[in-house]
């Protein structure tokens, strides 16, 4: 018996330190930058394991990109955030409308309809739509004619300051989308890996606003329509709750990954200067996809 004893107890031993060194964050650092060495542009990466949050890789997580679309995040969380406090309700009818102000010297300027991929927003100009509707188009559609109307009400300068109220203190979030009077003179909304994890962090545990609001916001990013990075280095069916965005030469994707065990990780992918757009793509389906491996 206690031979049998000894023998099972080195045999758990034996798994626990197989399991561990399976584990171990240096594995996940070097299969990471396996991917981003080969990779011919810039690359900002964060991951957290929401379940043993020591089990964090950050490479480059501080250097600041543009934000494209991933700015979308931070505006849905300050009309929840606003809307928790009192001040509008996510269900408020907002009239549509197609004539904003640039930040640069307030001049008017309009989203376009053909560059906007949620366009069917623009066939309900001068209607009344629930905010909720609103939003839900502006970040699973990545909507630009939905983010300024949101914008508009929420201000960008509520978002920032909410977002310094989170630890996200370096995203910036200025203007709305298609200013290009503000973009032409480097007045851009931008972000790094680590903030976009703090918030997805936040979300993730119902501490970005309320759990309620939180857990609406995330069954709203899990719709989300683009799919070509972190849900594409998935098996098929994974649940990922994310938001991408995408600018000429930049690619990025950032969100919470469910395991089907009940685990969760945050996972932001930043990447520009991409030679051809394809590749930041393909780079983040890479790295998406060593990072389950590994989280296995």
């Amino acid at each position: 018996m206690l031979r049998q004893f000894i023998i099972i107890t080195i045999a758990l031993t034996l798994t626990i330190m197989s399991c561990n060194s399976a584990r171990d964050i240096d594995d996940l650092r070097e299969a990471v930058m396996a991917e981003i060495s080969a990779f011919n542009g810039e690359v900002g990466f964060a991951f957290i394991s929401l379940d043993n949050p020591k089990d964090s890789l950050f490479i480059n997580a501080d250097q600041m990109f543009h934000a494209a679309s991933t700015m979308k995040t931070p505006v849905m969380i300050e009309a929840y955030r606003q809307a928790w406090d009192g001040g509008i309700t996510i269900q408020d009818p907002v009239l549509v409308h197609n004539t904003f102000r640039s930040i640069a010297d307030g001049s008017e300027y309009s989203i376009s309809a053909e560059r906007d991929s949620g366009r069917e927003l623009h066939e309900r100009i001068g209607e009344m739509v629930p905010m909720r509707d609103i939003i839900y188009n502006m970040t699973i559609l990545s909507g630009n004619l939905a983010t300024n109307l949101v914008i508009d009400i929420v201000g960008a300068e509520n978002v920032m300051r909410t977002m310094k109220d989170l630890g996200a203190n370096d995203i910036q979030v200025l203007r709305g989308v298609e200013d290009m009077l503000a973009f032409e003179r480097g007045m851009n909304n931008r972000t790094n890996a680590r903030d976009l994890a703090i918030l997805y962090g936040h979300l993730a545990e119902g501490t970005a606003v309320s759990v309620e609001s939180d857990a609406d916001m995330i069954s709203i990013l899990k719709d989300q329509r683009f799919r070509e990075m972190i849900p594409a280095g998935l098996p098929e069916g994974t649940v990922v709750a994310h938001k991408t965005g995408s600018i000429t030469g930049i690619r990025h994707d950032s969100g919470i990954v469910y395991l089907p065990d009940g685990r969760r990780y945050v996972l932001v992918i930043l990447t520009r200067n991409n030679e051809n757009n394809d590749d930041g793509y393909a780079l983040g389906e890479a790295v998406s996809r060593a990072v389950y491996n590994w989280m296995r």
